[in-house]
């Protein structure tokens, strides 16, 4: 089994419906969900919009390969609505990211693992943090909390309920 981080964000329709919906698909699809974060409420990053988001990170563990997990994860999407559509930014009603996958470095051009730019993204970080902190960023080398505390975004991140 390996061990993969995803994060998952909602700001359309029932948000935490959507991420709860998401994490069981994931359990169904990609593998057991060991650890999950905290509910976080976050603006978007990228573009503008009414909605915020909900953000949270999952531990799951799979059998599956990267560019397998890939095609869970876009598959899980497909099915709770999300329509990808160009390469902007825009709201949406679920978001899985794969941001770590084990200690392995991928690059095709599908797919980057670890995620190219969550060291950016304070609503990646502080949920990922909550159960990662200590785990080391293959390509960067700094462990979740370092990252963090560098992080340049500083866009609002507050526990959810």
């Amino acid at each position: 089994m390996k061990r993969t981080f995803l994060g998952i964000g909602s700001n359309l329709g029932n948000r935490e419906e959507n991420l709860k919906n998401a994490v069981s698909l994931i359990e169904e699809h990609i593998g057991p969900v060991r650890l999950r974060s905290s509910v976080y409420e976050t603006e978007p990053w990228g573009f503008r919009s009414e909605n915020n988001f909900l953000n949270m990170a999952v531990q799951a563990e799979t059998i599956l390969s990267p560019s397998g997990l890939l095609g869970r994860v876009l598959m899980i999407e497909s099915l709770l609505g999300r329509l990808r559509e160009g390469k902007e930014y825009k709201s949406r009603t679920i978001d899985i990211d794969i941001l770590l996958y084990d200690k392995r470095i991928v690059r095709t051009k599908v797919l980057v693992v670890p995620h190219p730019v969550m060291h950016e993204r304070r609503f990646v970080l502080v949920p990922l943090c909550e159960i990662a902190g200590e785990m080391i960023h293959p390509v960067l080398k700094k462990s979740i909390k370092k990252l963090l505390e560098e992080c340049p975004d500083n866009g609002k991140v507050k526990k959810y309920k």
